[in-house]
């Protein structure tokens, strides 16, 4: 039995370590994802209200600057076709 055992390992080697380094990359996942969970657990639902408020403050400046921006760019091509003479045809077609 020693023998067959002794040769199996030696043949399988590969296997083996590979299996062993599957079981040590499992256990570090496992241990990842509990720190993960802890921390939301801690954190609560609090935390991602705020978090959630944040992103909402930052969209709402952006959509602000994005309209500030489109005005100016309506401005600005008013003034240039103005000053050029030239109307601009509905459509983009001539």
């Amino acid at each position: 039995m020693p023998d067959t055992l002794k040769s199996f390992v030696k043949e399988n080697q590969a296997m083996l370590g590979f299996l062993i380094l599957q079981a040590l990359a499992i256990v570090a996942y496992a241990v990842r994802l509990e720190t993960r969970v802890s921390i939301m657990e801690t954190r609560g639902s609090e935390y991602t209200v705020q978090t959630i408020d944040r992103m909402t403050q930052r969209i709402t400046v952006l959509e602000e600057k994005i309209d500030k921006n489109q005005s100016s760019i309506e401005r600005i091509v008013e003034v240039m076709t103005k000053n050029l003479s030239v109307n601009p045809v509905p459509g983009g077609q001539r």
